[in-house]
């Protein structure tokens, strides 16, 4: 069974990994029913939804998702779901990533909202309550973040006390940035048991009372996004409604922020692919010196970079979600039950998820920012389509932990894996060291096999981030944990080598499928992104470098960065107008 992380030193075959070329038949049905879904209800009250003058809108909005079962792609069949596997449920999430405020509501009720009972729930509280949740006769809500808790999500105040009879804990304690808070008729609340040391879990209905809340938060952007202030004054909740066990919350939190993590990249995707084609097609509309903006090459470069950096997320996304799918299923055919499978299975991958987070999260407000850009004085207006996708998109480096955060936490959870013995970096590392101070092989190895240079290049780059991360670890210490500027320089590295392989294993893929003249653009734009990714990890090793390393060592990381970064010469722009060409003349995103 593949290990999550397990990416950065050991080769992955294209014939391992899920494309999104590969949905069935009635995957594809279920993309298409999301997707007049939108038009039909989500588009045509965007306005009014961002007013919040109707606050029974968004929830009236949600009933018609429940009644189509998008509220239920999670939860089993006996649960009143429809017990999809996970890569369908990512599929719905990047669909309805393109509502604006919608896709917000739909998330939050649906993963962090859901999944905790689904996950964690004893079967009592499955029965009473999945049912409900996953026609949508009631809408959920996680009280997680508190005015002095957001990172540091376990150092929350709010307070549960067993009541003298024991049947009760009486919940106390403020809440904030509560999505679909307004509308919510159950909270996942997340609260400390006496003096516990960590959080504990609790399942509060809102008829339970003690609950108040503030008026709906102004915000930048997703302003249809039910979200409040939620205070608990001794909320009476049943004993029978704890979570899972004792103090065992933050580890529900934590398991939780992993799906949304990864359901974040894909609903991103979904909003990067809309927002490309409005930008396409307005450029295609838009004349200037007597012809479509879309001929110019400033513009050509824009659509292009638009639609390669949402392919390649798009590329890893899936393959990350598959991962998870395989995982799953290999314990459940070895006997462990299906809820605890789905949690091992998602753990197994938390630095992909982490990883996807922050690549589907910036791949969006680079998209967003250039939609505004082509549409220039009418990406500016409010009339216009881009101004509310740029601003919804900017929300999405904060939500399920800053991109900061789950960049530490990428090195963070890798490294305390290879100090477990569950992933062997010390090898690989040890044989770029002595590689290193080699003499280099001059020999050219030709090859007519495919990406056969691009892989060459990609694995140097992976040595390149062992190099920087081996260099680190035994110069600083202990202080390397300390040293978040260099982590996250490591993160970076770490990241685009990830995303560049998914896109070459997905065209690898497909080319075997279609061959290759039929996948040329989808070439393309895998090895754009290689060129791109290898840049990106330079400068991000060169910092790293010149953070802890001097004098001959650093010369000689300088040096061994150099050699790992090397790559033939290769016409960019042109490989850019293809692509660009070919997104104008289908005027959608045709990936």
């Amino acid at each position: 069974m593949k290990k999550g992380g397990e990416f950065l030193i050991k080769e992955t075959k294209a014939q391992d990994i899920f494309i999104p070329e590969e949905y069935s038949e009635e995957q594809m049905m279920i993309r298409q029913t999301c997707s007049d879904f939108l038009d039909q209800e989500v588009y045509p009250n965007v306005d009014e939804l961002d007013s919040m003058k109707n606050l029974n809108l968004m929830p009236s909005i949600l009933d018609k998702a429940g009644q189509l079962g998008l509220l239920g792609t999670s939860v089993p069949e006996q649960y009143g779901g429809f017990g999809m596997n996970f890569n369908t449920t990512m599929l719905v999430s990047e669909v309805t990533g393109a509502g604006y405020s919608f896709a917000v509501a739909l998330s939050a009720h649906t993963g962090i909202g859901t999944l905790p009972i689904l996950y964690y729930g004893n079967e009592d509280q499955k029965s009473k309550y999945l049912p409900k949740l996953s026609t949508g006769e009631w809408k959920a809500a996680y009280c997680l973040t508190e005015p002095d808790s957001g990172s540091d999500a376990n150092s929350g105040k709010t307070k549960a006390t067993l009541s003298a009879d024991g049947k009760h804990y009486m919940v106390t304690g403020q809440k904030m940035w509560i999505t679909n808070g307004g509308f919510a008729d159950l909270f996942i609340v997340f609260a400390k048991i006496g003096d516990d040391k960590n959080l504990s879990a609790f399942i509060v209905e809102k008829s339970f009372g003690g609950i108040t809340m503030n008026e709906e938060e102004k915000k930048m952007g997703i302003k249809g996004s039910s979200t409040r202030q939620i205070f608990f004054n001794d909320c009476p909740v049943p004993v029978e409604n704890l979570l899972s066990t004792r103090e065992n919350g933050f580890k529900i939190a934590v398991n939780i922020l992993n799906v949304g993590r990864i359901k974040l990249a894909a609903a991103a995707i979904g909003a990067c692919k809309k927002v490309t084609e409005r930008g396409v097609n307005y450029a295609n509309e838009r004349k200037q010196f007597g012809q479509p903006i879309s001929s110019f090459g400033a513009i050509k470069a824009k659509i292009a970079e638009m639609t390669i950096r949402t392919f390649v997320s798009e590329s890893a996304c899936y393959r990350a979600g598959q991962d998870i799918d395989d995982t799953y299923d290999a314990l459940v055919k070895g006997g462990t039950p299906p809820a605890e499978a789905r949690l091992k299975s998602l753990e197994e991958y938390a630095i992909e998820c982490a990883i996807m987070k922050v690549h589907g999260s910036e791949v969006l407000d680079f998209v967003t920012d250039e939609g505004v850009q082509i549409l220039g004085g009418m990406g500016y207006s409010a009339d216009g389509p881009m101004e509310r996708a740029y601003r919804d998109s900017r929300i999405n480096r904060i939500f399920e932990g800053t991109n900061e955060i789950n960049r530490l936490l990428t090195i963070d959870m890798l490294l305390k894996r290879a100090m477990k013995g569950r992933l062997d970096l010390m090898s690989p590392a040890m044989a770029v060291q002595k590689e290193l101070t080699s003499i280099p092989d001059f020999n050219t190895v030709t090859s007519d096999e495919l990406f056969f240079e691009e892989k060459k290049v990609l694995a140097n780059l992976k040595k390149a981030g062992l190099m920087v991360a081996g260099a680190a670890i035994q110069k600083l210490m202990q202080k390397l944990s300390h040293e978040q500027e260099i982590l996250m320089n490591l993160a970076d590295m770490l990241i685009e080598g990830y995303a560049a392989e998914s896109a070459l294993l997905r065209v690898e893929k497909l080319v075997g499928m279609r061959g290759e003249e039929a996948c040329a653009i989808q070439k393309d734009m895998a090895t754009i992104y290689l060129y791109e990714a290898v840049e990106k990890a330079t400068w991000a090793g060169k910092q790293a470098i010149y953070s802890f390393a001097e004098g001959d060592e650093q010369r000689m990381l300088l040096m061994g960065l150099k050699r790992f970064t090397k790559m033939q010469p290769f016409n960019l722009k042109e490989a850019r107008r293809r692509v660009a060409d070919h997104v104008i003349a289908k005027n959608v995103y045709p990936f």
